[in-house]
Order: structure tokens, then C-alpha cells, then sequence
């Protein structure tokens, strides 16, 4: 994957702290203006390895996707939907999951990736929904909507499409994958 493409912004009004969030495929460092440009390089190394460091914490391995797939289905699904895998892809630009009843599978979009935990739970009890109930209807929405979090999680989801520029699944609110 490579190094990530860094944009630094020096600001006089900063006067110690330094940060950085990831926007898209690139990291911002907020600086301030003072440091120089070895102080800058220096920051920007440790700020790029504490952000991916993080970033790796809260992604979880397939692994550990199916075995929470698992407890969410025993929690919210009476444990009728069971997975034989659940695996992050990077081929889903349209969607955030998707399930393959046929042989249990669901993958889900590496876009979810940093995403709150709560967000990641709901795509993959929406997909899990879908080993109980293939389409889109009445009775697959009132599994997926055990999910506490469901109405909160699919604004979220719709607000960082927006927020991305990016077209929601077909249905806009209504579908996820």
C-alpha cells in the first residue's frame, strides 16, 4: 500500500499542539507554524505511524469479524443467522457489505474500516439479516431493526456518504448494502 499522501497545515494561531486526522486516502498534520521544517518532518513521522497505529486497533482481522458476527446474531438474531465467513474486501465502492446466503458469506467494504464499532455491528447485522431474509422487505427490516442502534447507525452512514461526496447504496436509507 505505500506510504500515505501527507498535507501539512502550519497555522501561526497553533502554538504547541500538533494532530492529525486521515481525510479520504490522505493524512492531515496540523502544525505550528514556528516548527521548522526538521521539527515538521519529525512530527509528521510520528504523527502518520500514531494514526495508523490507532487505526489498526480498531480494525478488526476476518477472524474476529466472524466470531463478532457470531455474538451479534446470538444477541439480536436468536442465533439463526450463522456465517461461515465474514471477511473486509476492497472491491465494494457501492456498498458497504454483502452476503452470499448460498455459502454464508459476507464481506464487507474496507471503507468501514476506523468507522465506530457501533456502525461496523449494524452493516453486519444488516447482512446477517439476510442469511434469515433474502430481500429487502418488511420481515428482513424488523430483524435488522433489533439492532439498537440501527436508525442512528444508517444516519451515519448517509451523513459520511454526503459528507464524502459519495452516492448511497440504491434505496438511500432503506438498503446499506
Amino acid at each position: 500500500m505505500g506510504a500515505p499522501q501527507v498535507e501539512v497545515r502550519r497555522s501561526k494561531r497553533r502554538r504547541r499542539t500538533v494532530s492529525a486526522y486521515r481525510d479520504g486516502e490522505k493524512v492531515v498534520v496540523l502544525i505550528p507554524a514556528s516548527l521548522t521544517r526538521a521539527e515538521e518532518r519529525d512530527w509528521v513521522a510520528t504523527m502518520v505511524a500514531r494514526l495508523e497505529r490507532s487505526e489498526q486497533r480498531r480494525t478488526p482481522t476476518d477472524d474476529e469479524l466472524l466470531q463478532r458476527a457470531r455474538t451479534l446474531s446470538d444477541d439480536y438474531l436468536g442465533g439463526l443467522a450463522v456465517p461461515e465467513s465474514v471477511r473486509w474486501v476492497d472491491n465494494q465502492q457501492a456498498r458497504w457489505g454483502s452476503c452470499s446466503p448460498g455459502d454464508r458469506s459476507i464481506r464487507l467494504s474496507s471503507r468501514l474500516q476506523g468507522m465506530p464499532a457501533w456502525v461496523l455491528d449494524y452493516v453486519v447485522v444488516h447482512e446477517l439479516a439476510h442469511l434469515i431474509e433474502p430481500a429487502h422487505d418488511e420481515r428482513f427490516w424488523s430483524w435488522v431493526n433489533r439492532y439498537p442502534q440501527a436508525e442512528r447507525a444508517k444516519g451515519y452512514l448517509l451523513g459520511w456518504s454526503a459528507a464524502a461526496q459519495v452516492e448511497p447504496p440504491p434505496g438511500e436509507s432503506d438498503e446499506i448494502d
